[in-house]
């Protein structure tokens, strides 16, 4: 039965569309499958690959192994994290017993695509009957990008810029995987949601499935992707009252509750109460995207909003910070702007809003609204990703827009092809300025064939926690004309712990501070105990933390400190040593 229904789910997807589907797939799998592959150097890493992609790999091995510990900070809890797609990574390791890096860089990002495009399609065109806009909607979803290529073209005569306005566009939505995969669960629960409301007047025993399969699926997010779960929380909660106020029922606000109630009763796991994760700082994206430069980079004008708001100049300052939010809103919006000709054809009757305009709409300004006003502590542009969930909505108002725009101007056959054939050859510069950091033959990181061997070796000893040296940040930074960089050398990343499926004394600093935990004072004392000689002093540290294994760069500011420390040399070649210290 199960069967029967999903070849009829599938069969209902034009050929035409699969084509879109399958064309976005390849594109967007283009970011991630190079990544994680053995050359003739070792393992090549394209993009954040080299640092985001490690530390998911350590979790999931982690998880696979039933520990819920931090294994780049050894003894700590996972904590002030969505550890959704890792545990699903985990699981699928264990069932299929498939390397966990071939999962992530080669098998789930294609999938992940696909099934993207498909609950993109299904949903639009069940929601608006119409296969022109569920097109387009797609075209949008998978190939719209930001307007940063024109600053850049005018500077520099190069198409770059994807994130010159600060916010990741859609080409690389598969380097951020619990994104990707929030955004499968943010489709299909619409789809579902439409789908129980479409079959609730004539089959309410199925639109109840249909409405159970949406609540499990919103109520999930949160698990997977907070800035999801928060946004489709309060999404449900307006879309409800909307839905009772127009005496339509009370099926929505069902779902939020029932989503809601799965949310709670995850969340203590997550303890995202914790810390305070997120701080009050309105408007710091406007100001460091006119000032950074390797953002819009407009100096004078970042220097004359700060300096307008910080003398009470209030009509200037007003003035100046409203044109940069229009800046950021166009910048990133991109081909994608036209989408809020649906916002404005709603806003002259509001009355007639149906409960999934007013979903989106709100999802679309909260995303906006949130990282306006907030920023996560540690790493402080982390919450720009409420905004990447009103670029993937206003993506689907942008199919539907386009389609009612050509036919309300009733241009002619052929001019509607020209038009149609002029945005698509807008994507391209989209396509180049993000793909030409995918596609080099040369990774700007990558773990040497030598240490993949002293990874492999470590990998196979008993457990037990393992000391590195402190990732050394002047250091990484005088190399970064030379690539491709030893991980080492690239950004404080979990690489060890990733590759020898052990955990580690202090790695990955950057997450260690995003999530919030105390991770500079085991650098201090760590610094520290690499200052004494006597081994006494040595061993009493390595006793109170556990730690049985060193894996030593030979390659770094502190020589080899282990040396006539009457340690245990297990492992040596011409980039590292190991030493047991049990």
């Amino acid at each position: 039965m199960l069967s029967v229904q999903l070849n009829l789910f599938l069969k209902e997807i034009e050929r035409k569309a699969w084509l879109l589907i399958m064309t976005g797939t390849i594109a967007w799998s283009l970011t991630m499958v190079k990544s994680g592959l053995v050359y003739s150097y070792g393992i090549g890493f394209w993009g954040p690959n080299g640092h985001d992609g490690v530390w998911h790999i350590a979790l999931a091995n982690s998880l696979a192994k039933g520990s819920w510990s931090l294994p780049m900070f050894a003894s700590e809890a996972i904590k002030n994290y969505h550890f959704g797609f890792d545990l699903l990574l985990a699981i699928l390791h264990k069932i299929t017993f498939i390397p966990i890096m071939i999962l992530y860089f080669q098998i789930l990002p294609p999938i992940f695509a696909l099934l993207t495009g498909v609950f993109v399609y299904k949903f639009v065109y069940l929601w608006q009957k119409d296969k022109a806009k569920a097109y387009w909607a797609l075209f949008f979803t998978y190939f719209s990008g930001s307007f940063g290529w024109i600053i850049t073209f005018i500077k520099s005569g190069r198409f770059e810029g994807e994130s010159l306005f600060w916010s990741q566009q859609a080409l690389s939505t598969l380097v951020n995987p619990p994104y990707a995969l929030s955004l499968i669960f943010v489709f299909a629960g619409l789809y579902f949601l439409v789908k129980g409301v479409e079959t609730s007047k004539k089959k309410k025993t199925l639109s109840t499935i249909y409405y159970l399969l949406s609540t499990f699926l919103f109520g999930f997010l949160i698990l997977i992707k907070v800035y999801a779960g928060i946004l489709v929380l309060s999404a449900l909660f307006t879309s409800g009252i909307w839905m009772m106020i127009q005496r339509k029922g009370i099926a929505v606000m069902k779902i939020f509750t029932g989503a809601l109630i799965i949310s709670i009763l995850i969340f203590p796991k997550l303890e995202l109460g914790a810390t305070g994760v997120v701080t009050f700082k309105p408007f710091w994206f406007l100001e460091t995207m006119m000032s950074f430069p390797d953002r819009v980079g407009w100096q004078k004008f970042g220097e004359a909003m700060v300096n307008y708001k910080l003398g009470g100049v209030w009509l200037k300052g007003i003035l100046a910070y409203f044109v940069a939010f229009l800046i950021f809103l166009a910048g990133n919006f991109g081909i994608r702007i036209i989408g809020l000709w649906k916002v404005i054809d709603a806003a002259r009757d509001v009355r007639k809003l149906g409960i999934i305009e007013v979903f989106i709409f709100l999802i679309i300004g909260a995303g906006i609204l949130l990282p306006m006003l907030f920023l996560q502590k540690g790493t402080a542009w982390n919450t720009i990703q409420f905004f990447y969930y009103s670029l993937a909505l206003i993506s689907i108002l942008a199919g539907i827009s386009f389609v009612d725009v050509l036919r309300k101007l009733k241009f002619s056959v052929f001019t509607n092809r020209m038009i149609e054939v002029t945005l698509i050859l807008l994507t391209i510069p989209v396509l180049i300025s993000t793909l030409r950091h995918y596609l080099p033959p040369r990774p700007p990181a990558m773990i040497s064939s030598e240490e993949l061997k002293a990874l492999n070796f470590l990998s196979k000893q008993p457990n037990g926690v393992i000391l590195t040296q402190p990732f050394d940040k002047l250091r990484a930074e005088a190399a970064i004309d030379n690539p491709p960089r030893p991980l080492y050398l690239y950004e404080s990343t979990a690489y060890v712990s990733a590759f020898s499926g052990k955990p580690i004394y202090l790695e990955d600093e950057v997450n260690l501070e995003i999530t919030g935990y105390d991770w500079r004072e085991r650098r201090e004392e760590l610094e520290k105990i690499l200052g004494y000689k006597d081994i006494r002093v040595l061993r009493g540290f390595f006793r109170e933390n556990n730690i049985s294994y060193i894996y030593w760069i030979k390659n770094n500011v502190y020589g080899n400190f282990w040396e006539e420390k009457d340690l245990n040399k297990i492992f040596q070649n011409s980039e590292v040593i190991i030493y047991s210290v049990m």
